[in-house]
């Protein structure tokens, strides 16, 4: 019961978190972590990430939840290596679930129009504001750029705890003041 009264207060209560926000330089450090855990573990993914417009990569988010759920998790967008702006992902859901996890999330946008639409928007949402296809890479863990068409691909990636899935649909990016 006290976990879902803590998830319900970190998803209406903006002031609650943001107590807990990263700093500017937190994010990158963080975001540079998971870039290179994402190249480590995935064959072809720097030339991945190199035939991109640009990659938003938001570290470390937290999921939890017992009947009631949410995750939220901060990072930054980058286009040619460089951060241009720093968003958060928050997510809210109810049904039968339990457990906590954090996870890596990679929304790799490699189309220009999509990722203007996404840059301009205060509150996209993953599946209503552009659809998001969800990569898996195989057990050799590779990926080859000459196969996706798509615009927006997004990776979930070093999952770490006892919650099952990998979605990104739903989920709400905003953009921060940072």
């Amino acid at each position: 019961m006290t976990l879902a009264i803590f998830i319900l207060v970190l998803i209406i209560g903006r002031p609650f978190y943001t107590v807990f926000a990263a700093t500017a330089k937190e994010i990158n450090v963080s975001v540079d972590v998971s870039l290179d855990r994402f190249i480590k573990k995935v064959k072809g993914a720097n030339e991945f990430l190199k035939a991109a417009k640009g990659v938003l990569v938001i570290p470390n988010v937290i999921q939890a939840g017992l009947i009631i759920g949410g995750e939220y998790g901060e990072g930054a967008l980058r286009i040619g290596g460089k951060t241009v702006n720093y968003y958060n992902i928050t997510t809210a859901s109810l049904g039968y679930q339990i457990g906590a996890q954090r996870k890596d999330v990679l929304l790799i946008f490699m189309d220009e129009t999509a990722l203007k639409k996404f840059r301009t928007s205060y509150n996209w949402q993953a599946g209503v504001d552009g659809t998001v296809t969800i990569m898996k890479y195989g057990a050799e863990g590779s990926i080859d750029t000459t196969k996706f068409k798509q615009p927006i691909v997004g990776f979930v990636f070093g999952q770490k705890g006892l919650m099952a899935g990998a979605m990104i649909q739903g989920s709400k990016f905003t953009k921060l003041k940072k």
